[in-house]
């Protein structure tokens, strides 16, 4: 059998960065999470808040390093395997990414050492503030990604100009790129199922230590601050992902459409799926449910105007419709379920019931599962959507390919990168359980520790920056 390149290099791109996107949700949302542990502690000045800080700073660290060491590879596939495609996008990605450099990465590195080693050398109001800068370097550094992401999607601010016999995209208003039609809507939607991840992880260890009867007092805080902060991202979420998916209708219909298993258009409201399975040979969804007319409402706030099927759009300009259709199905339905469980654990709270339900504080040890699978559902959904486009109307995705680089290497380096990244979460699964059996310190006990990787995380932030910015000169001489 012929092996396709397109094909083997789109899955190597999608192993890598589905697995490093499991890491930087987590130091995200878990941020949040320390930050509103350390402001407790400066409010109150229990020693309590400041235990359940440090530990949470103890995963904290693992994850980051983890994410870290896992990101770097991304930096090399643009060279290696999508060279026509960093040529056509160079000087976007260019000026994105040395703003990412340049706002997120000194943040986060030159606060980092202070949050993990600076317990006991700084005063709080420093420790405080330090944590603050180390969650605001994660957040701004998601904002420039997701904004040359969704470039991506509806590029903005540039011309089209050929260099060397070959088109490339030169940015001529930097802020109309910065606020391309997706990005902030984007923006948004991803840092909302960050916060719901951290709040679900905390939750979830937190319920375990209620069931196991250890550690109480921490345990039942901790989830209190969790279920705060993800039941709040979660009904957020629902008023952002309206506001996306209409964002999505104007901008890219064949994507809302593929979305929508909506494959022929009608002069009547467009119905609404809850499930099913689409038969993209034979033009329908089939074993579904369909509301009459709520697409319609959705989309234009109306029951009149029809939404556009597949059928008004070029075939080979249609993205497949399978993949699409079922990972943003899991989305919807794993955010309803997330906002259902959050508002009956706030009620039974409300009740002072909640730590009297263990089969729901069981739900919420495994439902941390949940938000892991809607953010990578929600990116699956948005990239393939977009085919077969890579940058949506501009560059097809089948063009975007290094030509030079055999397919059989590609298929190797699969092979090793899915070899060695299951070897990686391993490693990461092993060291939290520890984290976790371990359990938070006592109040007047010194947590600072995890040395080795955080000076390695630092080590590797800091010759990534370098190797990314050896790399642009490379590619500017």
């Amino acid at each position: 059998m012929e092996l396709d390149l397109v094909l083997l290099s789109r899955a190597q791109f999608a192993l890598t960065i589905m697995f490093h996107y499991l890491f930087p949700p987590l130091s995200i949302g878990l941020g949040l999470n320390m930050v509103i542990m350390e402001g407790l502690w400066m409010k109150t000045g229990e020693r309590r808040y400041e235990a359940m800080a440090r530990f949470w700073t103890r995963i904290f660290a693992v994850n980051f390093a983890v994410g870290v060491a896992s990101g770097i590879v991304m930096e090399f596939q643009f060279g290696t395997n999508w060279s026509t495609y960093s040529r056509f996008v160079g000087d976007v990605f260019g000026s994105a990414l040395a703003a990412e450099g340049i706002f997120a990465f000194f943040l986060e590195s030159g606060f980092l050492a202070v949050l993990v080693f600076g317990w006991d050398r700084v005063g709080r109001r420093m420790h405080f503030f330090a944590t603050s800068m180390v969650f605001l370097g994660s957040v701004f550094s998601s904002v420039w990604i997701v904004i040359a992401s969704s470039w991506m999607h509806t590029p903005a601010g540039h011309v089209l100009v050929e260099h060397d016999g070959a088109m490339r995209a030169e940015v001529v208003d930097f802020w109309a790129m910065v606020f391309n039609p997706s990005s902030m809507h984007r923006l948004g939607h991803v840092l909302l199922g960050a916060f719901i991840l951290g709040g679900f992880f905390v939750m979830s260890i937190s319920a375990w230590y209620v069931l196991q009867r250890r550690h109480d007092d921490f345990a039942k805080r901790s989830f209190v601050i969790g279920l705060i902060v993800a039941s709040l991202a979660s009904w957020g979420e629902l008023v952002s992902g309206h506001a996306q998916a209409q964002m999505v209708a104007e901008h890219q219909p064949a994507k809302i459409a593929a979305f929508e298993g909506h494959f022929e258009s009608k002069n009547e409201p467009t119905g609404l799926w809850l499930f099913g399975w689409p038969d993209e040979e034979a033009q329908e969804v089939r074993y579904g449910l369909e509301i009459p007319g709520l697409l319609t409402f959705l989309v234009h706030s109306d029951f009149e105007t029809p939404v556009p099927g597949l059928d008004q759009i070029p075939r080979e300009d249609r993205p497949p419709v399978v993949i699409p259709f079922l990972t943003y199905h899991v989305m919807i339905a794993l955010g309803t379920a997330f906002i259902g469980l959050t508002t009956l654990a706030g009620f039974l709270l409300w009740r002072k019931k909640l730590f009297e339900q263990r089969w729901l504080l069981w739900v919420f040890v495994v439902a941390v599962i949940g938000p892991y699978v809607a953010n990578q559902a929600g990116w699956i959904a948005t990239e393939v959507g977009r085919q077969p486009w890579v940058v949506y109307g501009l560059l097809r995705t089948e063009d975007a390919v290094s030509k030079v680089v055999p397919t059989e290497q590609v298929l190797s380096s699969l092979i090793l990168f899915s070899i060695a990244y299951a070897s990686l979460f391993a490693l990461w699964v092993y060291v939290i359980n520890e984290k976790i059996r371990h359990g938070p310190p006592e109040p007047d006990v010194d947590a600072t520790d995890n040395v080795g990787l955080l000076a390695a995380a630092i080590g590797a932030r800091r010759d990534n920056a370098s190797l990314t910015a050896s790399h642009r000169g490379e590619e500017e001489a």
